[in-house]
């Protein structure tokens, strides 16, 4: 069994008396310590795959399993503790707590887990050592993307779902945030998915998803992913 497989998903909105499949037989699979990139144009069913794969939304039908559980049958209560728990979270916007600094925004992912890394390691690890008291008003786009995913990593998550995470950043920023997450996959053994709509991310993933109209269109492995840092775009 793979570590993360989606098997016939589908996510049916209604919209008054129409119906609206945003995602429509959705197949692939994902295994540990991989980095995954999920791409594909907007209104293609990616951030749908995101947040139901991530617990925060539920599927219509088919079934969703990560590490051996279905996420799919989950209630309520299973849900909000496999997000807790078992996901971390990157957005594109870095949604930190403006009055705490770097360090105690962390320190809040680590105060509701399990098994959480120490706050101060995991910013040390994303190249903050020296940043950790500052407020994010202080901290440029970049460091607050790092403390953004410091935070999610500082939970010790199974899987850690980064949605656009360059989005709201400059080129040369960008690239060092896909770097940082390259090399957590790869040097922490983590499994890292990235939702796209930028075809270049391609190229540093171990495997690749094609999302179109609702459905995996395609799915490659790349033997050997460019490194992060020489992606143009």
């Amino acid at each position: 069994m793979a570590f993360v497989e989606f098997k016939d998903v589908r996510k049916v909105y209604h919209m008054g008396e129409v119906e609206v499949a945003a995602v429509d037989g959705m197949d692939f699979t994902i295994e540990e310590g991989e980095l995954v990139v999920i791409v594909g144009p907007s209104g293609a069913g990616k951030t749908t795959v995101l947040n139901m794969l991530g617990g925060m939304d539920s599927c219509t039908s088919g079934t969703i399993v990560l590490d051996g559980r279905e996420v799919s049958s989950f209630d309520e209560r299973e849900l909000t503790m496999y997000r807790r728990y078992d996901i971390g979270f990157v957005f594109q916007f870095y949604n930190l707590v403006q009055n705490l600094t770097a360090l105690e925004n962390v320190e809040l992912a680590s105060q509701i887990c399990k098994d959480p890394l120490p706050a101060g390691e995991v910013l040390s690890e994303v190249g903050l050592a020296k940043r950790e008291d500052n407020f994010p008003a202080q901290l440029s786009g970049g460091e607050q993307q790092r403390v953004a995913i410091a935070r999610a990593l500082a939970k010790n998550p199974k899987l850690l779902l980064c949605d656009e995470p360059t989005g709201a950043l400059d080129y040369h920023t960008g690239k060092q945030i896909l770097k940082l997450l390259q090399d957590t996959c790869h040097e922490r053994g983590r499994t890292v998915a990235i939702v796209t709509h930028n075809q270049a991310f391609c190229d540093i993933a171990d495997r690749v998803i094609h999302i179109h109209e609702g459905r995996a269109t395609s799915v490659e492995t790349n033997a050997c992913p460019v490194d992060a840092s020489t992606v143009e775009w």
